[in-house]
């Protein structure tokens, strides 16, 4: 069992029902019972026991234990086991669209409840549950534009995550509008407001930048909005890394109209490029054009608290031709693995998760710019991500930290030509000193020889 639910409380009123007065008078009859406390070491936190008990399993076999600093999307971040202990149930494993919401009450409220973390989380007016992924949400993000504005020029940032550009000009194309890129600063790694001033006029729809960028640039998302809302068009912030606002201040508070984005760090781990999670909300103004679920609170004809679906306008209900999108499904079991997860953090366990990546992110970022034949390649506010350049062969070099045990990040030649000597860095909390430490010895090496 990997979660144990039962609190103090809990264990004093189940004895109570039974009729004994401690644990101990419960298990008296068992014969051969230990009569003495073991000998055992100092209690650890859940995540260094975990880490403890893989480091054991690591004994049976001849497998290296590999660090990773890899992310662009997709990151490795701890997973309290309160959050699969809550999955695992079957009323929740097993629940299908609530289509019924006298008998879907859970559900609903589940649904209700991340739809209010994620509005707290982007600082944005309402949120849907919810979308494959953040590149299916950016590009929903996208379309929201058209209908709103009835224009079809989009004009993104080239410092958004290529996957997420590369979904929204596929959107863009099959409705006949145009999909324009603006240059980020190759000084600093941020968007250039110079191109973007250069590019909008009158017949834009929307402007979508990231933050933090896909080069872990924190954005200056205000003087965006102040360009953007000039020409009538709307400010889509996107973003991969929904931990960064824990500690950043969310887009909506800086202007931003529509945000989308991944929630993968929300308690689901990487896997094998999946499952995802896409987060969208937006301002009131746009509500109706709002793809995906909405689940609203209300009172029943008793007046109790209940739950039910509102506004939702897709290809299952019977306004079929009004429909918003064909997304077809609210991923219930991510959306209810991000809502554990928040709620399991808090907003102060949020902040000092976020707070623990950063700080390890910079660390990182001092042992390699300590390395000669290291140099950082932008100079502005990160998250948990960076970039550094080095001389040689980004790839080749990579290959080699793999092999001796090291994911070192990943190679950026392959989607910017500018940057072919470029490598991206992530660092959550999962890395630990050691491991960081191993990451610059082994680099340090390599370029040396």
């Amino acid at each position: 069992m990997h979660y144990i639910p039962n609190t103090d409380e809990d264990i004093a009123e189940m004895l109570k029902v039974i009729g004994v007065e401690s644990e101990e008078e419960l298990f008296s009859y068992i014969p051969y019972l230990l009569k003495k406390s073991l000998d055992l070491p100092a209690s650890l936190s859940e995540v260094e026991l975990l880490r403890h008990t893989m480091e054991l399993s690591e004994r049976n076999n001849n497998l290296q234990r590999v660090s990773s600093f890899i992310g662009g999307g997709s990151y490795h971040h701890f997973i309290p086991s309160v959050v699969s202990a809550v999955l695992s149930r079957s009323e929740f494993y097993t629940s299908y669209t609530p289509y019924q919401p006298e008998i879907s009450q859970g559900t609903l409220q589940a649904i209700f409840e991340f739809q209010t973390y994620i509005c707290m989380l982007t600082g944005m007016d309402v949120c849907n549950a919810s979308m494959y992924d953040g590149a299916s949400a950016a590009a929903e993000a996208v379309l929201m534009a058209f209908r709103h504005t009835g224009k079809s020029r989009i004009i993104a940032s080239r410092a958004v995550n290529p996957h997420y550009r590369q979904v929204m000009k596929t959107y863009v194309g099959g409705r006949g509008g145009s999909f324009v890129e603006i240059e980020f600063e190759l000084s600093d790694g941020s968007t250039s407001l110079e191109a973007l001033e250069e590019a909008i006029d009158d017949s834009t729809a929307c402007v979508v930048i990231q933050s933090p960028n896909f080069f872990g640039i924190i954005e200056k998302i205000r003087d965006f909005a102040e360009v953007v809302h000039k020409y009538g068009a709307l400010l889509i912030v996107v973003f991969t890394e929904a931990l960064a606002y824990g500690l950043i201040r969310p887009p909506g508070e800086f202007g931003a109209d529509i945000v989308g984005g991944e929630g993968q760090s929300l308690g689901i781990p990487p896997g094998f490029g999946g499952p995802n999670l896409g987060l969208l909300g937006c301002r009131l103004d746009y509500l109706r054009n709002l793809p995906g679920r909405l689940v609203g609170e209300t009172t029943d004809v008793n007046g109790k608290r209940a739950y039910v679906l509102t506004l939702t306008a897709r290809e299952q209900h019977i306004r079929r031709a009004k429909a918003a999108s064909n997304i077809c499904s609210n991923e219930g079991l991510c959306a209810l693995a991000a809502a554990v997860y928040l709620s399991s953090l808090g907003k102060e366990g949020l902040f000092n998760i976020s707070k623990i990546n950063h700080l390890k992110s910079e660390y990182t970022k001092r042992m390699l710019l300590a390395i000669p034949g290291v140099r950082l390649k932008f100079g502005n506010s990160t998250f948990n991500e960076f970039v550094i350049e080095i001389e040689e062969n980004p790839e080749k070099l990579l290959e080699q930290l793999a092999e001796r045990g090291v994911i070192g990040g990943i190679s950026l030649a392959k989607y910017y030509s500018e940057l072919s000597n470029s490598i991206l860095i992530t660092v959550t909390e999962m890395n630990t000193l050691e491991d960081i430490e191993k990451l610059a010895e082994e680099f340090r090496k390599l370029i040396q020889e």
